[in-house]
């Protein structure tokens, strides 16, 4: 496995960074997140956890965790760009500094771009700018490639399109399934993603 990492290290910040986290899924990341918060070195604080159906599972994590978890069904917003307007004031009434994609199954409008901007963080399951969107692994693996890896970049728009914070490269063996691919992958995306966290926590207080 090889680590493709910044020209320089992030420099730690004067304060905890507040992070607000959006999942879809499982919330593996978010677990990742609130550890290495904790315990693994990411001066911050997790202060809020938003998932978009009731049944996620990433919800669960939160009550175990002890974070204040909500759940902003996108079937109940008229557009994209209402269900962003919603997101941008929960988050900012949690005064958080950062937001991260951490799983989010939903394309996100200016809206949410605009508001944190460079301060918007996605982890995604390959090595962009190959197989961006959705099913990354699947496609990777049909493809025959020999390496993939993982991406945490700033979001913009245009999906998996933004400024790349950080990846990890991730063997791919003739034996593989999705499973196991995933698997090594989900491990690499939670040792770069805190990385890429501090490096988008620069911005907050007007660093390069």
């Amino acid at each position: 496995m090889a680590l493709v990492v910044p020209h320089r290290t992030p420099s730690p910040s004067p304060r905890p960074l507040r992070l607000g986290v959006l999942a879809s899924g499982h919330g593996s990341n978010f677990e990742a997140l609130v550890q290495a918060s904790r315990h693994g070195g990411l001066h911050a604080e997790v202060v809020g956890l938003v998932v978009n159906t009731p049944h996620c599972k990433a919800l669960a994590r939160a009550r175990r965790l002890d974070v204040e978890a909500a759940v902003m069904d996108h079937r109940g917003y008229t557009s994209r760009e209402a269900l962003d307007h919603a997101l941008v004031n929960h988050f900012r009434a949690l005064q958080a500094d950062v937001l991260v994609m951490a799983g989010w199954m939903r394309i996100v409008s200016p809206v949410l771009c605009q508001a944190y901007d460079k301060r918007l963080v996605n982890i995604h399951p390959s090595l962009l700018p190959a197989f961006r969107g959705l099913n990354a692994v699947e496609r990777a693996l049909a493809a025959g490639v020999c390496i993939t890896g993982c991406t945490a970049h700033l979001v913009v728009p245009e999906v998996d399109a933004g400024p790349i914070l950080i990846q990890a490269a991730v063997p791919v063996y003739p034996n593989d399934t999705m499973a196991t691919m995933a698997t090594r992958i989900h491990a690499q995306e939670h040792r770069i993603l805190p990385v890429a966290v501090a490096m988008a926590g620069q911005h907050v207080f007007g660093r390069p």
